[in-house]
């Protein structure tokens, strides 16, 4: 079912078996990325003699000998812990990374910053036009504020209401 592309099934293991995941530490040495105990591969492992040492390694069962020694072992990618475990681990961005992103959000910034000031002329312009039509109207801003002016009763347009209650003074010390 998986075609001969076998990282499918590895990358299955390491969704099952993430929390026993090693890194490499040292030749032949990994260390368990969870509770940092110290372990090798053992020597009954298919990946043992190899001659190449995966970085990131999933087990089984542990061993417990003169030393530990991971048993059912598979190689599984950096990524997949991350993607597959991301409660437990999270890729750290390499100093190239973040100077992309770094540059990448700058210039993100300076886009939106340029649309904002198009939209903002943009505006302008319109009320310029908003403006020139009412005029060609032949009413001014000040008549379509009269216009819209709530009507008060017993108030006079621009004046003091008729009736004034009394201003009393403060009462008490």
């Amino acid at each position: 079912s998986c075609g001969g592309s076998w990282d499918v099934v590895r990358k299955a293991i390491c969704s099952a078996y993430f929390y026993n995941s090693s890194k490499i530490k040292g030749i032949g040495e990994y260390i368990n990325m969870l509770s940092g105990i110290p372990s090798a591969l053992h020597p009954s492992s298919a990946l043992f003699g190899l001659g190449y040492t995966p970085d990131y390694v999933c087990y089984h069962e542990l061993i417990s000998t003169s030393k530990e020694y991971m048993s059912c072992v598979t190689a599984v990618e950096g990524e997949w812990l991350a993607e597959l475990g991301p409660m437990f681990f999270s890729i750290k961005e390499s100093y190239e990374s973040a100077l992309k992103r770094r540059q990448r959000e700058r210039a993100d910034a300076v886009k939106m910053e340029k649309e904002m000031q198009k939209k903002e002329h943009e505006e302008e312009k319109q009320r310029e036009r908003e403006k020139r039509a009412s005029e060609a109207r032949g009413g001014s801003s000040s008549s379509l504020r009269r216009a819209s002016a709530v009507a008060t009763p017993g108030r006079l347009a621009n004046a003091t209401p008729k009736f004034m209650p009394k201003k009393r003074g403060r009462i008490g010390l």
